[in-house]
C-alpha cells in the first residue's frame, strides 16, 4: 500500500479530527489514489483547498500520489498573491456569484441586501445546487461537506457560522467582499435589480402612512416590491455598517 505525509494549515485543521490538527501525519493510500480523492477522505472539501504542495512543488488534484510523497495543502491566501503557483483550478471566477443551500436561506438573504446574485430555493435539490453553480459558475456556499466534495464544484465556501448575521461576517472576511458590495441594488425575494420608482408612481401600493412619510421609493419588476428607507433599511445599515468602510452614505 501507498503511504504519504499530510500537513493542513490553518483553518483547514477545523476539518480533521484532532490529534490531525496542526501536525504532519502519514496513512495510507489506496492505489493510484489522487490529490483530490485523499484530502477528500481526509475530510477536507476540494472547494476550501487553494494551493497543494507535493514535494515542495505545487500540483493539481489528479496528481497520484506515490509511496513517501509529503503533501502540504492550504487555504485560501487573503494577504499573498500566490497566482503564479495555483494549478489546483483552471481560473478563479471573474464575477462573485453564489448559489446557497436549503440550510441557508437567512445568508442568502443578507448576500442579496448586500448586492450579490444569490440563488437560493429551500426546494434545490443537492444535484441540482451542483449543476447550477458548474453552469451558471456560481459558488456554492454550504454546512454539508458532501455537497462541496462534488467533483462539479469547482468553486464554494464551507459555511462554518451558524446564525445569518455571522455567516455574512465570515464570508465578507474569508472572500474580502467588502469592495465588491452594492448594497440594496437587488430584490431580497426576486435576486433581480431594483430600480428608483416615482414616488406617484409608488405611493397606490403602499400602506398610506409610509407614502406620507418617506419620497424615494425602490421598485422591483418582477414581484411588484416596493422598498424604502424606513425602520427594516435602518436595520440593516446597522448591520453593513461593520463591513463596509463608510456605509451608509452621507
Amino acid at each position: 500500500m501507498v503511504s504519504a505525509t499530510f500537513r493542513f494549515y490553518e483553518e483547514l485543521n477545523d476539518f480533521l479530527p484532532a490529534e490531525r490538527r496542526r501536525q504532519a501525519f502519514t496513512c495510507g493510500c489506496a492505489r493510484a489514489a489522487t490529490v483530490k480523492h485523499m484530502i477528500e477522505a481526509l475530510g477536507v472539501p476540494h472547494t476550501e483547498v487553494e494551493l497543494v504542495l507535493v514535494n515542495g512543488e505545487s500540483v493539481d488534484f489528479a496528481r497520484l500520489l506515490h509511496d513517501g510523497d509529503r503533501v502540504a495543502v492550504y487555504p485560501r491566501f487573503e494577504a499573498l498573491d500566490i497566482s503564479p503557483l495555483l494549478k489546483v483550478r483552471d481560473h478563479p471566477l471573474r464575477e462573485l456569484r453564489f448559489i446557497a443551500d436549503a440550510h441557508l436561506g437567512g445568508l442568502a438573504s443578507l448576500l442579496r441586501m448586500c448586492g450579490f446574485d444569490t440563488l437560493y430555493d429551500n426546494h434545490f435539490e443537492d444535484s441540482q445546487i451542483a449543476a447550477l453553480a458548474a453552469e451558471q459558475h456560481r459558488i456554492v456556499l454550504s454546512r454539508d461537506r458532501e455537497l462541496l466534495k462534488r467533483r462539479i464544484v469547482t468553486h464554494g465556501c464551507y459555511v462554518h457560522a451558524l446564525k445569518p448575521a455571522l455567516q455574512l461576517r465570515e464570508l465578507f472576511e474569508r472572500l474580502d467582499l467588502a469592495g465588491s458590495a452594492r448594497p440594496f441594488s437587488l430584490c431580497l425575494h426576486c435576486n433581480l435589480p431594483l430600480h428608483e420608482v416615482a414616488a406617484e408612481q409608488a405611493r397606490p401600493r403602499l400602506p398610506p402612512r409610509v407614502a406620507v412619510l418617506y419620497s424615494r421609493f425602490l421598485g422591483c419588476d418582477a414581484c411588484q416590491r416596493i422598498y424604502w428607507e424606513g425602520s427594516h433599511w435602518r436595520s440593516m445599515c446597522a448591520l453593513l455598517a461593520p463591513l463596509l468602510d463608510s456605509w451608509p452614505p452621507d
